[in-house]
């Protein structure tokens, strides 16, 4: 009896599965270590960009960076000594490394605080204004587009996709500032229905049902001018799964054509967004600059315009650096999720 069932191949593990599931765990291991190190790469050269980039303009930078007020010699020197200005360039640039890795973005010209505490102070306004419209942008974008693809050629099909390609052609700020003169401080019904700017109307005691009034256009704004990205490329994306034998595989079985879209076309046809939506998540750190500045949102967006302003030399250094940062996570995120979702981009 043990020897039947020793005999029995349907007992036997098949050697050549075994390999071939253990060379696709190597394979996508592989895919992923090299990933890892192409954003480690990527990284590391805008962490030396960042550094050089705002040290090769003409000019003395203590007079450039302190506004005309350095007017005497000794004023300049201690300005050089705080930050680092007196030292040799390859020196300046080991420091910055050595103090880069323990968190220290160095000072703010124009208040003398912390870069990386402005950032963070900075970073949840930015989160919660540009990461509310990715995902409203990504939800109503996503539903149209199936629906366009879908309904190719239909009346809503014609009009939606008019209507985001025609918001998508305008520039951020100029549609914020249309929503505030029509909802703002428009005329007739419409008169001040919604503040001009800022986050909140009493900053010392803010409220949830404050805040969201407060940033109801801008989030209108950034939703509206992302629409179009998500709609035309998940149309796109479906468009392509239409003449594919799996759909008339799944219809021949009895499956309805909702369920055939839903299960099937919509889930093949969400690869390219799912890469779209994670960059687009990277971009979140960034901010909209434009839009921060038009409703005054202290987020880092309006951060780097004020570092623009003085120049803030290492105001601009971090939230350069920060934002890149953020676009290199993201787009580490979404390789990583495209290889795992097919298997085919690992080769």
């Amino acid at each position: 009896m043990t020897t039947l069932a020793a005999a029995d191949p349907a007992s036997v593990p098949d050697p050549g599965t075994e390999q071939r599931s253990a060379g696709g765990r190597r394979s996508y291991g592989r895919y992923v270590l090299g990933k890892i190190g192409g954003s480690a790469a990527s990284l590391a050269f805008v962490v030396v960009l960042n550094f050089f980039l705002f040290r090769v303009l003409p000019g003395d930078p203590a007079r450039t960076l302190g506004r005309g007020r350095l007017n005497s010699p000794e004023a300049i020197e201690e300005f050089n000594k705080t930050y680092g200005l007196d030292q040799p360039l390859p020196q300046q640039f080991v420091t910055y490394l050595g103090n880069l890795l323990h968190g220290d973005m160095g000072l703010a010209v124009s208040t003398k605080l912390p870069v990386s505490e402005l950032i963070l102070d900075r970073m949840w306004p930015t989160l919660l204004l540009v990461g509310t419209s990715t995902v409203l942008a990504t939800l109503l974008g996503v539903w149209m587009g199936v629906n366009q693809a879908w309904k190719r050629g239909s009346a809503f099909d014609k009009s939606t996709t008019w209507g985001s390609l025609v918001l998508y052609s305008m520039p951020e700020w100029w549609l914020g500032m249309v929503l505030i003169a029509l909802f703002a401080s428009g005329v007739g019904p419409t008169l001040g229905w919604f503040p001009t700017g800022g986050l909140h109307t009493d900053s010392a005691n803010p409220t949830v049902l404050d805040t969201a009034w407060h940033l109801t256009l801008p989030v209108i704004t950034l939703t509206l001018a992302y629409l179009a990205d998500y709609a035309l490329i998940m149309r796109s994306s479906l468009l392509d799964e239409l003449g594919e034998d799996y759909l008339t595989t799944a219809r021949a079985k009895g499956l309805r054509d909702l369920q055939v879209r839903n299960r099937h076309a919509a889930r093949n046809a969400l690869l390219p967004t799912t890469t779209l939506i994670a960059l687009n998540l990277g971009f979140v750190v960034a901010g909209a600059i434009t839009v921060e500045t038009v409703f005054s949102i202290p987020g880092l967006g309006l951060l780097a315009v004020e570092g623009l302003k003085g120049p803030d030399l290492w105001l601009l250094q971090g939230t350069f650096l920060v934002a890149s940062a953020g676009v290199i996570l993201a787009n580490l995120v979404a390789n990583l999720l495209y290889g795992l979702l097919d298997p085919r981009v690992r080769v």
